[in-house]
């Protein structure tokens, strides 16, 4: 588990600057550059995620269980990951409604995401993993809205053609994700 929370650590720590020292976030890109910082943050982010996945595939074979998510609970997961795919895909599609309408739907997709793993997973890897992103991605989110205050920021409004490919996207990269590549990368398949 050392290995799992070092990388929670160093990833959710790297990005949570923005959220508890964003003053001092500017002041070091002032310092260093946007490139260098964006440098450090993308090797600090990536050492991070990579002692996550080591330390939580040591961590999953573990034995224990804190509880066990009923077969009813893996449909609601499912249903939660497909709202999840759509959000993420919302942060990147131009001018579409859910982000003119939620403004960070890539943390609203992360606080999704973590959820639904904990209604179906109860190991204490697992409950460690998505319970720490839960946590950040809530904080995260109360932190970019209190900054869209502050900056007083517009988002733009969404087009009808932009939500359509946002959910069209979405879910063909959730039933891509949850028939195939999850049981590849993950060597868990949760539909089929």
């Amino acid at each position: 588990m050392g290995l799992l929370v070092l990388g929670l650590v160093i990833f959710l720590g790297v990005h949570s600057v923005r959220i508890v020292a964003d003053g001092w976030r500017t002041a070091m890109i002032a310092r260093l550059g946007e490139k260098p910082w964006k440098g450090l943050y993308a090797l600090l982010s990536l050492a991070g995620f990579v002692l996550i996945v080591w330390g939580f595939n040591q961590a999953r074979q573990l034995p224990g269980l804190l509880w066990e998510g009923s077969m009813g609970m893996r449909h609601v997961t499912s249903g939660l990951m497909l709202i999840s795919f759509v959000l993420l895909v919302a942060a990147y599609v131009p001018r579409n409604g859910i982000k003119a309408r939620l403004h960070h739907p890539m943390v609203l997709a992360v606080k999704v995401w973590a959820l639904a793993h904990l209604l179906s997973n109860g190991s204490p890897a697992d409950v460690l993993l998505f319970g720490a992103f839960l946590v950040w991605a809530v904080f995260s989110f109360r932190a970019a809205r209190a900054r869209d205050r502050v900056a007083q920021t517009v988002y733009p409004a969404g087009t009808t053609s932009g939500t359509v490919v946002t959910v069209v996207v979405g879910v063909l990269a959730w039933a891509v994700f949850a028939f195939w590549a999850h049981g590849l990368l993950i060597g868990v398949r949760p539909l089929g």
